[in-house]
């Protein structure tokens, strides 16, 4: 079922010629004695009041007929239609769904906490009122649904493949494509109800509280082993660099010996924690 427009009259003047016929009957059957024709003057007045609707602006009105879907109407103000349709007012409004904390396993199976924001309104009046039985407790269920089923196929945060250097999308860093994602999802899922997702985002990421200590001194140790694999890697290629340099510009010829020797100095002052202190040998190396 698909929304279509019902178009309405201006109910201004209708709303004049309804007040008009209401109290002129009962003045007609007050001045001349006459009550049936007094009746029926107020009871038609009755009639076209009963058909006004007020229609505020982002706000729509599904219309039925016994049971028929006749339309819905946006035009705002008052407006008016066949005082037998019957008449449900749908809010088109943004709206915010703030989701709850889930506590899910991640693609690793490590217990994490998830939530997110979802800014959403209605799309298509039709389909929100008689494809669902409540849009919106179908939207709530359903965007819980899809951030768990998100959770679930990526990982929180993936160390072993930066070790590896394999670029993978985690939920910690791939904030981006993940809210991508989480809206493609949503909007597929709450397509049926006739809503529209205007934005998603991830409001909330952390490993749960009974894992959160471990994986944190696990960070801290993966970033203490990255940062002295670069120093390493600096440093080995500082060595070459002046390894060369002295052999091409003839300043010294070293032997093996005396290149491990000067390899294994300058890597440790390289790689050194704390500042080293010089020693200067007056002599030679060899006896």
């Amino acid at each position: 079922m698909n929304e279509k427009e019902l178009r309405s009259m201006s109910g201004y003047f209708l709303f004049l010629i309804g007040l008009v016929l209401l109290f002129g009957g009962v003045i007609y059957v007050v001045t001349t004695g006459s009550p049936i024709a007094g009746i029926i003057i107020s009871v038609t007045g009755f009639i076209i009041l009963i058909g006004l609707t007020v229609i505020n602006p982002n706000e729509a009105v599904v219309t039925t007929f016994f049971g028929d879907y006749m339309g819905t109407m946006k035009q705002s103000g008052l407006r008016w239609v066949n005082p037998l349709f019957r008449r449900k007012k749908m809010s088109l409004r943004a709206r915010n769904l703030n989701g709850q904390k889930l506590k899910v396993n991640d693609k690793l199976g490590n217990p994490i906490e998830i939530a997110a924001v979802v800014v959403w309104r209605v799309g298509d009046t039709a389909k929100a009122s008689f494809e669902v039985d409540d849009y919106i407790k179908y939207v709530e269920i359903q965007s819980e649904a899809a951030v768990r089923h998100l959770a679930g196929i990526y990982a929180y945060d993936t160390m072993e493949a930066e070790e590896l250097e394999i670029h993978e999308v985690t939920l910690r860093d791939g904030s981006g494509k993940i809210n991508e994602m989480l809206e493609a999802e949503l909007t597929e899922r709450l397509s049926r109800a006739g809503v529209d997702v205007l934005e998603s985002r991830i409001s909330h990421l952390a490993y749960a509280p009974e894992i959160a200590g471990a994986m944190l001194q696990r960070q801290q140790a993966s970033a203490v082993v990255a940062a002295r694999r670069q120093i390493v890697n600096g440093a080995v290629g500082m060595v070459d660099m002046a390894l060369a340099m002295l052999s091409d510009k003839g300043i010294v010829n070293l032997d093996e010996e005396r290149k491990a020797a000067m390899v294994c100095n300058l890597l440790v002052v390289l790689c050194g924690e704390k500042s080293v202190t010089p020693v200067l040998n007056a002599g030679t190396l060899y006896p």
